[in-house]
């Protein structure tokens, strides 16, 4: 947990001075709650404890995102961020590879929450057939 702490914490260090992004975030200034939640997330998703499925239930990553614009300008700006973040906390005492696969899950998430490109949120047929 500590490594996803560390991770979370310089992510958010950045939202937290970011024009495009920090709007994006109801609670902010205050960012407790949104470094709370990835972080669980992410322990959750590398095989951590499962406290994130216990306190909000499935991820649903795109649902919860909906209600946010999220187009390219927000994708890049959070992986911007991301990317820092993962640079930051991968130090040395990080095995090597770490950040690569961070990175490998990373950049096609943020484009999977994009949510400006006309695709239906869910993977029902916009027609109503099933």
């Amino acid at each position: 947990m500590a490594f996803f702490e560390r991770l979370v914490d310089a992510f958010y260090d950045g939202v937290a001075t970011d024009e495009v992004l920090l709007p994006l975030y109801p609670e902010q200034p205050d960012l407790t709650g949104a470094r709370h939640r990835l972080k669980l997330f992410l322990a959750q998703y590398w095989g951590g404890p499962t406290t994130y499925m216990e306190e909000r239930g499935h991820p649903k990553l795109r649902m919860r995102h909906f209600p946010f614009h999220v187009g390219p300008l927000e994708r890049d700006r959070w992986l911007v961020h991301m990317a820092h973040a993962v640079e930051v906390t991968c130090d040395s005492a990080v095995p090597d590879g770490v950040a690569d696969e961070l990175m490998a899950y990373f950049v096609p998430a943020a484009e999977h929450l994009r949510n400006d490109t006309g695709l239906p949120i869910s993977s029902s047929d916009p027609r109503g057939k099933q």
